[in-house]
């Protein structure tokens, strides 16, 4: 038995780029959508002009996605909700969703981070805000332009899977015909936290390799950032609970490749001024668009602090961000580490040999 395409109705909760990219994703798969913008003026914009100027410039909003500013419109009616706001404003939202809307509406979670002060996934917080609902989480390596272009892309959609015809009735599987069309496809998994932490790691990691092309360095530093940093993934969603196979999809290196290789990245495109030479309130100056990866090198870190795990590349970057760290100092301190196995089981940490002159020759190579 197949899932039925069941999701007629659907409320997307904020107009960002990425947002505005599923409404118009769901609209092409025949569902009627309602996007809820903050801004009134975002959303009479769109009313009136059929594009998202302000986030999304050049793409038509379908007639089938109605826009507003009242949160309660936009939820009436809905058989299924995605919350699709910075990660450090959805227990807010969350809390105003659950206020408004119909009861036992299922939630899907589009915000990729951690909860600063809590260290708590995006799953955690929704099920704090909307007791007893059903929800999803939907990541992958996605940049919202090419979405709402209508070019090629997957994404993960996972819940805990439920019922017979291992998860074919699940939530995931639910939504992942609902939102199916030719150019978009999900792939269904039943691996939340897996799915959560690749995607809140993968913003940190591409400021990382930002500042090294800042920086002047080229593929192989690039290369060598992201494997580690996969590994970084991979270790917090096991100790978490998630799989490590998961974070070898689409969710985790997947979306890793993707943010960490393009300046269509707010992340990958913040860590590239930070390397040459500007500050970050000078970046972030004037920019209507979150960059997740800023907050999130607070959360990840401080999240592995309190697990016991090292992930030095997530700290490099908490460092320079956060507190101010020279760029070249940050990564000569990453480059001198104790030399280790790379199978964890070995064990092996041998001094640097050449711990005390890094900092001098990062500082002749960069430009």
């Amino acid at each position: 038995m197949h899932p039925q395409r069941d999701f007629t109705d659907i409320a997307v909760i904020g107009a960002g780029a990425w947002g505005t990219a599923l409404a118009i994703t769901a609209a092409r798969a025949g569902r009627r959508v309602r996007l809820w913008a903050r801004e009134p003026d975002v959303a009479a914009a769109v009313e009136q002009d059929g594009e998202n100027t302000p986030f999304l410039p050049g793409h038509t909003v379908p007639a089938d996605v109605s826009v507003t500013a009242d949160m309660a419109k936009a939820v009436h009616g809905a058989d299924l909700m995605l919350l699709v706001v910075p990660s450090q404003f959805l227990r807010r939202v969350a809390a105003e969703v659950q206020v408004l809307a119909p009861a036992g509406v299922p939630v899907v979670i589009c915000s990729k981070g951690i909860e600063r002060d809590s260290g708590k996934l995006m799953s955690a917080i929704v099920e704090e805000e909307m007791p007893g609902r059903r929800l999803a989480v939907l990541s992958g390596p996605t940049f919202a332009e090419e979405v709402a272009a209508g070019l090629p892309s997957a994404v993960t959609v996972a819940s805990v899977c439920a019922g017979s015809g291992h998860g074919k009735q699940s939530l995931a599987a639910r939504i992942a015909v609902a939102f199916g069309s030719a150019t978009f496809r999900p792939y269904i998994s039943d691996d939340v936290i897996g799915v959560e932490v690749g995607g809140a790691v993968k913003n940190v990691l591409a400021i990382a390799c930002g500042i090294a092309t800042g920086l002047g360095f080229r593929s192989n530093t690039r290369a060598a950032l992201i494997t580690r940093g996969l590994d970084e993934m991979k270790s917090l969603a096991e100790t978490l609970g998630g799989r490590r196979e998961t974070v070898t999809g689409l969710a985790g290196i997947g979306d890793l490749m993707l943010t960490c290789s393009s300046e269509q990245s707010r992340n990958m495109s913040f860590g590239l001024a930070l390397g040459c030479g500007k500050s970050r309130d000078e970046i972030l100056a004037g920019k209507a668009q979150v960059v997740e990866g800023v907050v999130n090198s607070g959360s990840v870190t401080g999240l592995a602090r309190q697990l016991g795990l090292e992930m030095p590349i997530c700290e490099a970057v908490h460092a320079v961000v956060e507190q101010g760290m020279d760029v070249g100092d940050a990564l000569a301190a990453l480059l001198g580490r104790p030399l280790k196995a790379e199978p964890k089981a070995l064990n092996i940490a041998l001094p640097h040999p050449a711990a005390k002159t890094i900092d001098q020759e990062i500082a002749a190579l960069a430009p």
